[in-house]
């Protein structure tokens, strides 16, 4: 076994974690340092060993046979969602959600580390369930993912919530759930935001009234409308069941994705706060709000240009040093990079990058087990999604949601469920030729 272990072991997925993760820790370290260069924070420190631990973590990890894991995953699930519920109700509010729980100065944030324990329980539920019929097999994979992403969202913690998104597509798409389906899903989720985006982007960025949006959003023209597309679908249904004719049934498909979309969006507007909205839509034009919401990405984007090609160099930067970045040592650690480093340097975190995905759809492709190729799905489904969406905000080209950038920004809670992630794909490619 030991023997098989060093042969088979993924050493490229790890020297490119290896390097991401130190990387992280010069730049935790730079965004603590201030502009009369003196070092005011200790976070580098704890960073170091969150990476020492998390190393450890992959390794041990990836000795455990992710196939005896089947029989605990359902408990596993079952203790995230009354972790989940009892941090709504008695967790610490960190940055506006109440996310955390702990003693003291020691704390996690829960819903992190759910992403892993929900990519384990979709992935055990989607193979057990490969006979069931396809329709019912979809509404229960949905619901696995609605529960805790309900959960995170009423926290509010809306930029971990969206994470379940990619990662639950992705699963179910790799695992034969009609496409027509998870489009139905993303479609009715796309269609919910914009429709909850639009009244401050009627005030903000329009800054005039818009007759459609007061249609949509006006309280009794909106229950108007969701009750003449729910008569679309129901009439449509019936033409298409009856006089078996396809074009019936995609009015219907069309006009579900208006209906619920309609309604969702009640609860939407809701559920997220004021700032959320405003950080969904700002990205259009920070200028809008240049001292509020809009703040972050312009100084993220002053601070990206400044590095041009090669970078001001290390410890040489100044949005960060000067403070005008948010959260400069977990949302936007790659403002910091890019200032300091340049187009290069971010071209090199591009690169590992790709590679840690390259290797992980290499992964997929090669694994003999559908339950191993569901969970290497999951985890690249969430890197590459944290990946884009860090990337893309902190460039302006995506709006903000406190995504932290796995591996590189400060936070044990991110750090350990990336690197028990990458045990996990190693897990899998270590097994991924074994038949039972």
């Amino acid at each position: 076994m030991k023997i098989r272990f060093f042969s088979l072991f993924d050493y490229v997925l790890l020297i490119c974690v290896l390097l991401l993760t130190i990387i992280g820790i010069f730049f935790i370290y730079s965004s603590g340092v201030n502009s009369q260069k003196v070092l005011v924070s200790n976070e580098y420190i704890k960073q170091i060993f969150w990476g020492v631990s998390g190393i450890v973590l992959i390794f041990v990890v990836s000795l455990i046979d992710y196939r005896k894991l089947r029989r605990i995953i359902p408990w596993l699930f079952v203790a995230l969602i009354l972790v989940l519920i009892y941090t709504k109700l008695f967790g610490r509010y960190v940055n506006g959600a109440k996310s955390w729980i702990g003693i003291g100065g020691f704390g996690i944030q829960p819903s992190e580390f759910g992403k892993i324990i929900f990519i384990l329980f979709l992935a055990w539920y989607l193979e057990k369930s490969e006979n069931t019929e396809p329709k019912k097999r979809f509404l229960i994979s949905l619901c696995i993912m609605l529960v805790p992403m309900g959960l995170i969202l009423l926290q509010p913690d809306l930029g971990t919530a969206t994470v379940y998104i990619p990662i639950f597509l992705l699963m179910c798409y790799l695992a034969g759930i009609p496409l027509r389906f998870l489009m139905l899903f993303f479609a009715t989720g796309m269609l919910t935001v914009i429709i909850t985006v639009l009244p401050i982007w009627e005030s903000e960025i329009v800054q005039k009234d818009v007759t459609l949006v007061n249609l949509i959003t006006e309280p009794k023209l909106r229950l108007f409308l969701i009750a003449v597309s729910s008569a679309i679908t129901v009439l449509s249904l019936f033409g298409s069941i009856f006089f078996k004719k396809k074009y019936y049934y995609w009015i219907a498909y069309t006009f579900t994705i208006i209906t619920l979309a309609l309604v969702l969006s009640i609860g939407a507007g809701k559920v997220l706060k004021d700032y959320q909205i405003k950080r969904l839509i700002v990205f259009l034009d920070p200028q809008t709000d240049p001292l509020g919401s809009g703040w972050n990405i312009i100084q993220s984007q002053i601070a990206i240009g400044s590095g041009n090609i090669f970078g001001q160099g290390f410890l040489q930067g100044t949005q960060s040093h000067y403070r005008f970045l948010p959260q400069q040592s977990t949302d936007f650690i790659f403002s910091i990079l890019s200032e300091e480093l340049g187009f290069f340097g971010g071209l090199l975190v591009f690169g590992l990058y790709l590679v840690i995905i390259l290797r992980g759809f290499s992964v997929i492709r090669t694994t003999t087990d559908v339950f191993g190729c569901y969970i290497a799905s999951g985890v690249c489904a969430m890197i590459f999604y944290h990946f884009i969406v860090n990337v893309g905000m902190v460039m302006g080209i995506m709006p903000i949601t406190g995504i932290p950038l796995l591996f590189l920004s400060y936070g044990g809670s991110s750090l350990w469920t990336a690197m028990i992630s990458i045990g996990l794909l190693e897990s899998v490619k270590l097994r991924r030729l074994d038949f039972h």
